[in-house]
């Protein structure tokens, strides 16, 4: 089983400084806290991330002394799915089952990671998902209310995301023949458009992607001992 974690964006919305994914939560980078449990979990036969490309030849020293058959570095490209095809592409050839978690989750936990596991081995796909509790409302470009979405079915999606090998290549063939500028928002939507089933899999609200500098401070908050 392998695991992919695209890293190569600047997170901008964090606000200024060093890049999101290698900013410390409690003294450990962000992108280190998302990969331990899948570099830990028995299963896992590599993990690779898609780092910037000038990282990805010079990687921070934390990193650096983690690299080995388990985990693996590459460039990543201009946009999401850029880098998780960048990482498919040299993912071990033994790996049958693939899982795309963002770097930006530093809360997964075991029990999400093998439930995912479970419906991908099923020759599905799986995303972890949390319900919609809030009311969902369209609005207009004067962000004037026009009605509201009923939310009973509709769930947040979160990572990991899993797949049989042969499934997400697929998506990516399928999107690479696609016209104009589809930017997809996660794996899951690339694989239902090249018409695969994608199951939703029960996660926790705490798996939270750090997109903000609120966020950030939450993440402080739930990784408090």
């Amino acid at each position: 089983m392998g695991v992919l974690v695209p890293a190569a964006g600047r997170g901008e919305r964090a606000g200024a400084g060093e890049l999101k994914q290698y900013r410390p939560i409690r003294g450990v980078p962000m992108l280190l806290r998302s990969i331990r449990p899948f570099a830990a979990h028995p299963r896992v036969r590599q993990v690779v991330v898609a780092l910037p490309p000038a990282d990805a030849a010079g990687p921070p020293s934390w990193l650096a002394g983690l690299t080995g058959e388990r985990l693996r570095l590459v460039p990543g490209g201009a946009t999401r799915a850029a880098s998780v095809s960048a990482a498919l592409n040299v993912l071990d050839p033994d790996c049958r089952i693939v899982l795309v978690h963002d770097a930006a989750r530093p809360f997964v936990t075991r029990e999400t990671i093998d439930a995912v596991i479970r419906v991908a081995e099923t020759g599905q796909g799986a995303v972890a998902a949390v319900p919609m509790t809030d009311s969902l409302k369209r609005g207009d470009s004067t962000d004037r209310v026009v009605g509201s979405v009923d939310r009973r079915d509709v769930w947040r999606a979160q990572t990991p995301q899993g797949f049989p090998r042969h499934v997400l290549e697929e998506a990516y063939r399928t999107a690479g023949n696609t016209p104009g500028n589809w930017a997809p928002t996660d794996d899951a939507e690339l694989v239902e458009r090249a018409g695969f089933t994608v199951i939703l899999v029960p996660d926790t609200p705490a798996n939270i992607k750090v997109t903000t500098p609120e966020d950030l401070r939450l993440a402080e908050a739930l990784a408090a001992p």
